[in-house]
């Protein structure tokens, strides 16, 4: 389990003061939680990006639903892992990365037919693909001490 002290490091971001965005934030967090809900229950529907997403968002709108989110026994370690730098698992990374290439490539192939369009969504696919390899990756003793705390 997380220590008082431990959750205290992973939520020291400022929350905006203006209450306009603070509002839009907390929805657009809200919105990439319902996503990231569906991505748990249908394959092929990322969970961490939206998570990671929705904690940001959280984290500079809402002390309440920020704590609310780290401490989620579905959610939070993920968010958790990576305030702490720990990085994703091999095995989530290569999910995330064929999620990202099949995703774009249903885009591209039945919804963007233009070629330049369809060349910077290749672009940006391999960019993100790219941005998620070179994360760090969650050694198997990181992941020995949670599962034994």
């Amino acid at each position: 389990m997380l220590s008082a002290g431990g959750l205290s490091t992973l939520t020291s971001v400022a929350v905006v003061k203006n209450p306009i965005l603070r509002v839009v934030l907390l929805a657009l967090g809200w919105l990439w939680v319902a996503i990231a809900f569906i991505g748990v229950v249908i394959p092929g529907i990322p969970t961490t990006g939206p998570i990671l997403l929705a904690a940001f968002l959280f984290s500079k709108s809402s002390d309440r639903f920020d704590h609310w989110l780290l401490t989620n026994p579905l959610f939070g370690g993920i968010v958790r892992d990576w305030r702490a730098g720990n990085g994703f698992t091999g095995r989530a990374k290569t999910v995330a990365v064929i999620a990202i290439f099949v995703s774009f490539g249903i885009t591209t192939m039945w919804f963007v037919t233009a070629p330049y369009p369809r060349l910077a969504m290749w672009l940006l696919a391999a960019a993100i693909a790219a941005y998620v390899v070179t994360r760090p990756t969650k050694t198997q003793d990181v992941a020995q001490e949670q599962i034994a705390a």
